[in-house]
Formats: C-alpha cells, structure tokens, sequence
C-alpha cells in the first residue's frame, strides 16, 4: 500500500507539474505571435536602412566621422542580448556558447542586455560595462537608444577598438539563430557592391550629415536586434514547454502503469491470503 501511495502522489505531482508547463506554453504561444508580427513588420525597414546609410558612408571618407574609423582592435566590447528569465530551452545557452567559442582566445569586455547573460559571464570573471534587464516583451526604442548611446561612447572615447553584437535570429518557433556581428566601426561597403546603389548629395557637409544618420543606424541594428531576441525567446519557450508537456504525459502515463501493477499485485497478494486462510481452516 505504501509504494501504491508514493506512486499516486507522484502522479498527482507530474499532473500539476504539467498543468503549469501547459498555461507556460499557451502564454508563449501568444506573446511570440505579437513578437513575431512587430519583428518582421519591422525587418525590411531595417534592412532599407541599414542599405542607404552603408551606401551613403561607403562614398564618404572614413576619417570624416569617428564611427567609421577602423583601429587596431586590441579591446572588444561585445553586446550581449540573452533573457531574463530561463526555461527557454538553449535559448539563452547557445548565444552564450556563441561568444564564448568565436571569442575565447581575445579579451573582451560585456554589455548586457539580459539576466541570464549577464550571470553566465560575471561568473566567468568577465567585465559588465553596463547591464539592462527586465526588458520588457515589447521593448521600446528608449532601450535601443539607451544601449546605443554606451556603445557610441565607449567606440568615441576609444576605450574599445571594435563593438559586436551577439544575438539570436528569429526564423520559425522551431529554429532561432545565434548570430555574432560587427556593429562598430561601421562597414563601408566595398565599390563592387555598390552596383545599383544610387549617390548621395549631402548638404551640409558630409560631417554633419554623418553625426545624424550613423548614431541612428546603431540604434536602428540593436532595436531590430532586441525585437528578433524576443521573438526567439517566446518561439523558445513555447517549444520548451510543449516538449515538457508531452513528457510530463509521458511520465503520468509510465506511472499509471506502474499504479496499476502494484494494485494488481496487492490484489493477488490479498486473494492468496484469503485462499491460503481457507485452506487453514479445512
């Protein structure tokens, strides 16, 4: 009777379990839908962007404007964009892996944007320049222009050589990819890419026109960034959770079996005692 109830108990314990990763599913479900819809609604005009200002700076001589000179990169500053919160699958460990794997043979200092980043590098003794979490489900362009605006800095000031940007494309709920790119300086196009990419007359002079639009490009490359990490994420979590709903079943099912057994032999054992009393008694 004793294993019957531990086995029951357990039952009921996978039961609520999988009651939880259920409503954990269908809220991913929804949030990665509007996530989903802002992130490819804003996509082609990222990408519109990011085409006129490298065309514009790829005419424009790189010792005009700072965030077009490339140095000798001696110090990196990486933006990291991970979650706050887990149970999300690999999500979070395959941005990480990322960085840790492309890089682990160069010093670099963190910007987070993140919890769960953010812990898995200051655990690895890595230096948090600065650190944005509770990012909210929709975040706003604020966040983009707060970031940006630290990682401008940092580049002006030259206290890093080069930034970079880790983060994870949103392809399908089932595939997100962890990505790691070149955000500062700014590429300059090379001349034969620039086939059907039309010139620009700037007015005022090139300097000015710059100090505009490529302080805008950066913050335009880290809100797409944050919008495709969200996405990600809620694909991830939903993925997760539907996986852990269905061995939660799974579980429930291989101990209702067990149940049954130990109940049919507590059955047989009681007619064996009650056949064996009357033989006794004969």
């Amino acid at each position: 009777m004793a294993k019957m109830r531990e086995i029951k108990r357990r039952i009921k314990s996978v039961q609520s379990t999988q009651k939880i990763t259920r409503a954990m599913k269908m809220v991913a479900a929804t949030k990665l839908r509007r996530a989903q819809e802002r992130a490819e609604k804003t996509r082609p005009f990222f990408t519109r962007t990011l085409d006129i200002l490298r065309g514009a700076a790829a005419i424009i001589d790189p010792a005009c404007h700072p965030l077009l000179l490339h140095r000798e990169v001696k110090n990196t500053v990486v933006l990291l964009v991970t979650a706050d919160r887990g149970l999300c699958g690999g999500y979070n460990s395959r941005v990480i892996r990322m960085v840790l794997e492309e890089l682990q043979n160069e010093p670099y200092d963190i910007v987070g944007v993140g919890r769960r980043g953010l812990e898995a590098f200051k655990r690895r003794g890595y230096n948090i320049i600065e650190s944005f979490t509770n990012i909210p489900d929709n975040p706003s362009f604020d966040i983009a222009r707060a970031v940006a605006g630290i990682l401008i800095d940092q580049y002006v000031e030259e206290k890093c050589d080069r930034v970079l940007l880790a983060y994870t494309r949103f392809h399908t709920p089932l595939s997100q990819v962890p990505l790691l790119i070149p955000l500062l300086p700014i590429e300059q196009r090379e001349i034969g890419e620039r086939q059907g990419v039309r010139d620009y007359i700037m007015e005022p002079e090139p300097a000015t026109v710059l100090d505009i639009i490529l302080p805008k490009y950066v913050e335009n490359v880290v809100f797409g960034a944050l919008l495709e990490s969200k996405a990600s994420e809620f694909g991830a979590r939903m993925t997760a959770m539907d996986s852990a709903t269905e061995n939660a079943q799974e579980m429930i099912e291989n101990l209702t079996l067990a149940y049954n057994r130990a109940r049919q032999e507590e059955i047989t054992k009681e007619i064996s005692e009650i056949v064996g009393g009357a033989e006794a008694l004969k």
